[in-house]
């Protein structure tokens, strides 16, 4: 009797463990990149602003945002935030790439990186 009961449990396994497996990945799990729905939100727009603010204060640049064109978020010891941004600097537009590193809980951000999108 034992031999049928674990023979069952294995081939239970075998039936749900794909579909456990495929929920977790279209879930926000930690490590993966998931994109951002609403790039307007005030939350992203305010990391946005900080990421223009600290690169300007590191390379003593006067970048103004200009908006936010897409984003993806991370899941880590809090959350990183990938975005792509148009600032300009007086009348010339540029589209750069942010992270953010955030923990909210602790008022900590920092900028991870800021580089210029070629093309």
């Amino acid at each position: 009797m034992q031999r049928k009961s674990s023979s069952s449990i294995f081939l239970l396994s075998l039936v749900f463990l794909p579909l456990i497996f495929s929920d977790a990945r279209e879930s926000n799990l930690p490590g993966g990149w998931s994109p951002i729905e609403n790039i307007t939100d005030p939350h992203v727009t305010e990391i946005a602003k900080f990421a223009v603010s600290e690169y300007n204060k590191q390379s003593k640049a006067s970048l103004e945002l200009v908006k936010v064109v897409k984003g993806e978020s991370q899941v880590v010891s809090g959350m990183n935030y990938r975005l792509v941004l148009k600032a300009k600097n007086g009348t010339a537009v540029k589209t750069y790439q942010a992270v953010v590193w955030e923990k909210e809980w602790q008022n900590y951000r920092s900028l991870t990186s800021f580089n210029l999108v070629k093309g």
